[in-house]
Formats: structure tokens, C-alpha cells, sequence
């Protein structure tokens, strides 16, 4: 037998679907486990002391960072899923990236078997970029602690923000996978956002009621919501619409009568669902999110996410469009 006819074996052995058919997820070990303290030693001793230093703490587990109930969520998902299609290869795929060299992997390895994890894709490229290594993998979506790198992959075409831990997470769901997302530079382009920013609030309103019937522009997320889509209507065909283990939300500082219509006009057209829909025309989005308690949630303005992180929820940056040449200012009423 050879090599590749071994590994093909293990693979279907351990139910691992191929990278073209799985919605692959590929997450940063900096992201889906606390790695703070480590992150010092390399920050203030340099390299060979970070490298010895994980070697010596080989088995300590690392504590979960701010990914690790979203990737916990995959993973239940993956399991219904199984459970109603068992031959289907179209479920989550986890890549771990990582910069570490491949002997810190021991760690990594005894941290995810000491959680119950089920990653066996590992990519540890030794302090060289990840993003070629991403593309080969046909990821979907990369999360990640270093802002340079998300938007490297964004650059690429391939979905991507920086994730950030609260200091006080709210509980989230163990039966059902919560992705919600802002609209403006997250699945929709930036072209509304250049609007408001250039003219102000009235001119954007104009514009919005001008262009209500002209689709918004793809914006960086959108791939990673049809997939979604796609996985919840194998559900729906099985009867699992009212217990689907995937429930998506829009959440967006539009205001729904003056500027709503066209967001939803948009993802009609593009044949998609969204469960839940709030428009809450300047209002903090904090709040909805501690109610809404997702797993994940997209927004372009770090003035959003850091609200989010406030109020406990896990949040991430999408360094997309012309809100990161403009911060949000708090007396706004208009951040999308």
C-alpha cells in the first residue's frame, strides 16, 4: 500500500470529508485557545526561549479562547448532520493554523485531545504566512488573532476577521450554531458606507431609497452565508426547519423603513434566508447581542465589536471597506 492510498484509508476511517466538499473553517491556535502567556515569552524572550518553554509545558493543556465555542458548535452541527445524511462529505472541515514549528504541535495535539476536539488537519507553518496554504485548502472562513494576516487573506478573496476575547463571555448555545452578522463591508459591499461617509445621513437615505430596487454588491461574508444556507436546507429537507441546528441573524444599524428594504431586497435575490433580521437605525448593538448570544458575530467597525465584547459577546473584525479609514464616532447614528 502506499502513502496515499494509506492516508485515503484514514480518512474515510475517521470521517474526514475532502477539502473541495467540506465547508472548511480553518481557525489560528492563538484564537481557539488562551496562548496570552505564551504570546509574552515570544514577545519579551525572543524564539528559542518561546520554543523551549513549549516544549517544557507540553502536557498543560491550553484554556479555550474565544473560537472554541464556535468550533465546539461545528462540530454539533457535523453531527446532526451525520445522523441524517451519513454518507455526505458536506460538513465542517477544522483546519488549526498556526506559525508555530511543527515540534510545538505536541502541545497542540495533547490540548485538543485533553477538550474532546475533533481536528485532524493541522497547518503549522513555522513563522511563514498561512494564506497560500488557506487558498489550497478551499477555506471558507479563517479566524485569526493577527489583524495583518486577516486581511492578507481578505485580499485573497477568502472570508476572514480577527476574533477577540471578552473578559466576561456570556453562555452560548450547545445545541445550535448562532452566526449573526452586520450588513454594510460584511456581506454587503462598502458602497452604501462610501455614501454616508462622503455626504452624510440625509444623502445616504436618498441614495438607499433611490437604489431600493438595484442589488447591493457581495461583500467579504457573503460566501460564508450561503454555505451556511446551503447546510440549513439539508435540514429543512429532512424535516428540521423549526429544530435546524444552524440559525443565522442580520444585525445592522440601518434603519429598517428608510434604508432596510434594499439589504433585504438583496438577500432575496440572492436566495437567502436570514432567521432573524434586526435594524436598529444607530442603536448600540451590544445589547441585542447579549440577548442574541452568538457563537460568532461579523462587523466591519471596531466600534461595534468592541461594544459586542463589552456586553460579553464573542465578536470579530472584518478590516473590510471605508469604515477603516473613518472610526465611528459615538455621537453617530449611522454606523452600518
Amino acid at each position: 500500500m502506499t502513502e496515499f492510498e494509506f492516508l485515503g484509508e484514514l480518512s474515510v476511517l475517521i470521517s474526514l470529508p475532502k477539502p473541495e466538499n467540506a465547508v472548511t473553517i480553518a481557525v489560528s491556535s492563538r484564537v481557539l485557545f488562551r496562548t496570552e502567556k505564551e504570546q509574552k515569552v515570544f514577545e519579551q524572550k525572543g524564539i528559542e526561549e518561546y520554543l523551549r518553554y513549549q516544549v517544557e509545558h507540553e502536557n498543560e493543556p491550553f484554556a479555550p479562547g474565544p473560537a472554541f465555542p464556535f468550533v465546539k458548535a461545528l462540530e454539533t452541527v457535523n453531527n446532526r448532520l451525520r445522523e441524517l445524511y451519513p454518507d455526505s462529505e458536506e460538513l465542517f472541515d477544522i483546519v488549526l493554523v498556526t506559525y508555530n514549528h511543527a515540534h510545538v504541535g505536541i502541545r497542540l495535539i495533547n490540548t485538543i485531545n485533553y477538550h474532546n476536539l475533533f481536528i485532524e488537519r493541522f497547518c503549522m507553518t513555522g513563522g511563514s504566512s498561512p494564506i497560500g496554504y488557506l487558498k489550497a485548502w478551499h477555506t471558507n472562513l479563517y479566524l485569526s488573532a493577527d489583524a495583518e494576516k486577516v486581511q492578507e487573506a481578505l485580499a485573497e478573496g477568502i472570508a476572514a476577521a480577527t476574533m477577540f476575547m471578552p473578559e466576561k463571555q456570556i453562555e452560548v448555545s450547545e445545541t445550535q450554531l448562532r452566526v449573526a452578522f452586520d450588513g454594510d463591508a460584511v456581506l454587503f459591499s462598502d458602497e452604501s458606507e462610501r455614501i454616508f461617509k462622503a455626504h452624510g445621513l440625509d444623502k445616504f437615505f436618498e441614495h438607499e431609497r433611490e437604489n431600493e430596487n438595484r442589488l447591493l454588491d457581495h461583500g467579504p461574508l457573503k460566501g460564508f452565508l450561503e454555505v451556511l444556507g446551503k447546510l440549513q436546507k439539508k435540514f429543512y429537507a429532512k424535516g428540521h426547519r423549526m429544530d435546524c441546528p444552524i440559525r443565522t441573524y442580520l444585525v445592522t444599524a440601518r434603519s429598517a423603513a428608510s434604508s432596510g428594504i434594499r439589504a433585504l431586497k438583496t438577500l432575496r435575490a440572492w436566495g437567502l434566508e436570514m432567521d432573524e433580521a434586526l435594524f436598529l437605525a444607530g442603536a448600540p448593538k451590544g445589547p441585542m447581542l447579549e440577548k442574541i448570544r452568538p457563537h460568532i458575530y461579523f462587523d466591519d467597525q471596531m466600534f461595534h465589536v468592541e461594544g459586542a465584547v463589552e456586553m460579553g459577546a464573542i465578536a470579530a473584525h472584518v478590516p473590510y471597506g471605508i469604515a477603516q479609514k473613518y472610526p465611528h464616532k459615538k455621537s453617530t447614528n449611522a454606523g452600518k
